[in-house]
């Protein structure tokens, strides 16, 4: 009885082991693409990507903040699941999700923090970025700006910049109080993110609807 019990549970664990999907090696990666809630609010939609991240990265202070963040960009850290989504599948994505050919900014928000950026943190995501960038030069038939650069350092942003696409914590707006996601999807609109890249990229613009 003892051993018909013991063949039961083995025969039940194997079973469940064989329906989970084994998940692939985590990676992650760094970019910059203006606003950083547009680009985290874009890829945490993506099949595979396991979180994204906002902060900052690429100037020499170490603990920048939203308010003094000078010298930095403001990017998105994303993790996915190589097993998943490649390295390069993000990056195809995030090029056509942007304007590479702006060297003032993006959209609507202008200055060097909002410029757009690969950070690579050894070689194979330098040879990926930079591949990134040759492919999306040669499909726009332009120039692109876009900067590869190496990781020095992550800073995430502070915690009421996580997830704002979502929050449904209330600010006060021009058009008075909103929910966050609410002051989001006019902030989106009103920046015209999506129509420009639209226009850019067409059909090959992943999240521009």
């Amino acid at each position: 009885m003892k051993a018909l019990i013991l063949a039961v549970l083995i025969a039940l664990v194997l079973g469940m082991q064989s329906g989970v999907a084994k998940a692939g090696p985590r990676e992650a990666i760094v970019v910059a693409g203006g606003c950083f809630w547009c680009v985290e609010s874009d890829f945490e939609s993506v099949d595979g990507v396991i979180e994204a991240v906002s902060g900052f990265a690429g100037g020499k202070s170490t603990n920048p903040t939203y308010k003094n963040h000078t010298g930095h960009y403001e990017v998105v850290k994303i993790t996915f699941d190589a097993g998943k989504i490649s390295r390069d599948e993000i990056l195809h994505k995030f090029m056509r999700s942007i304007d590479p050919t702006d060297d003032g900014g993006q959209f609507c928000d202008r200055g060097p923090a909002y410029k757009t950026a690969l950070f690579y943190d050894g070689a194979a995501q330098k040879a990926s970025a930079e591949k990134a960038v040759a492919e999306a030069e040669q499909d726009l038939g332009r120039d692109v700006v876009t900067k590869v650069l190496p990781l020095t350092g992550f800073y995430p942003a502070e915690d009421y910049h996580q997830d704002y696409y979502k929050s449904s914590a209330i600010v006060l707006t021009r058009a008075g109080p909103k929910t966050r996601a609410s002051a989001y999807k006019f902030y989106r609109k009103a920046c015209g993110r999506d129509k420009t890249v639209k226009k850019l990229w067409g059909s090959a613009a992943p999240f521009a609807g």
